[in-house]
């Protein structure tokens, strides 16, 4: 990838948008980073998409702000996160500067308590999106141990109250024993299988 001044400049306008039009924060950054930097730019993938998103939800932190640091990083080291730090930052400090200064005309306005209405709503139905995009992906291999993970995090966070924080971490570990047993099972088996080859190779020998 060309990393030149033309880059550097869209990569900050990509971000200077992204967090011009993300009202609500959180997740809601996640599906137009997945629309901007996947589907438009094809920056990253969409495993590296996945992966961006659980590590800036655990970090402590913003997570536009964490989101931004690691994709800027991904695509153009320290540079990149200044850059895309920058473009994350300017937007909402132009905008609630603005706000504070007109902030008692602001609370009391019918029209903007309604807009803010409306907006909440909005937001909901892109959260939803993002677990329902973010979902197939996760549940896409036809293996029971994502199904497992997604519904008791799920239980865990929903109905016990269980730090986010903490479920992440748990998953995480989860996930580090699944493919260490994975790879080893996997090394098993391709062993077994020269082993038979081998064996039969013998036979085969002795036979002539």
């Amino acid at each position: 990838m060309n990393r030149d001044k033309k880059f550097y400049w869209d990569l900050f306008s990509a971000t200077f948008q992204l967090s011009m039009f993300t009202l609500g924060g959180g997740f809601v950054i996640v599906p137009l980073m997945r629309k901007k930097f996947m589907e438009e730019k094809h920056w990253i993938d969409e495993d590296e998409m996945m992966d961006l998103t659980a590590i800036a939800q655990s970090a402590p932190g913003s997570m536009a702000v964490n989101a931004s640091i690691l994709v800027g990083y991904r695509l153009a080291g320290i540079m990149g996160v200044f850059v895309t730090v920058l473009g994350t930052v300017l937007p909402p400090l132009i905008i609630l500067t603005i706000i504070s200064m007109f902030y008692a005309a602001f609370k009391s306005n019918t029209y903007v308590a309604m807009a803010m209405k409306g907006m909440q709503a909005c937001v909901a139905a892109i959260i939803i999106d993002v677990v329902i995009t973010m979902g197939k992906g996760v549940l896409a291999p036809k293996k029971w141990l994502p199904y497992v993970i997604l519904i008791g995090s799920f239980l865990a966070v929903f109905f016990f109250d269980v730090n986010v924080f903490i479920v992440i971490l748990v998953c995480g570990a989860i996930g580090v024993i699944d493919t260490v047993y994975g790879e080893r099972l996997r090394k098993l088996k391709l062993s077994r299988l020269k082993q038979t080859r081998s064996t039969r190779q013998r036979d085969r020998d002795g036979g002539l």
